[in-house]
């Protein structure tokens, strides 16, 4: 099985919470870590996500949590000020 990982940073404005991960998390910049594996036998290259680690610092502890890409996605959307269908928000 042919796996890639990419690393990008984030940076949230604001304080935000992460489904799996107690409490708010403050604001600041993270790093995230994306695994994906290459879809075999197809007649294009396409790699599917299996995995999203983003690393939390708190008190001098660094920490890695798995955490759902989608909800991920969301809570920086929300950080930027703007809406994220589906997510359960009536529209004003």
């Amino acid at each position: 099985m042919t796996m890639r990982t990419s690393r990008e940073t984030v940076t949230f404005k604001q304080p935000f919470t992460l489904s799996g991960i107690e409490g708010d998390l403050p604001p600041g910049t993270y790093d995230v870590e994306t695994d994906e594996v290459l879809i075999a036998d197809l007649s294009f290259v396409a790699w599917r996500r299996v995995a999203t680690t983003i690393h939390v610092r708190r008190a001098g502890v660094s920490q890695a949590h798995r955490v759902d890409a989608v909800d991920l996605d969301a809570s920086l959307l929300r950080d930027a000020g703007l809406t994220v269908r589906g997510s359960g928000e009536n529209p004003a």
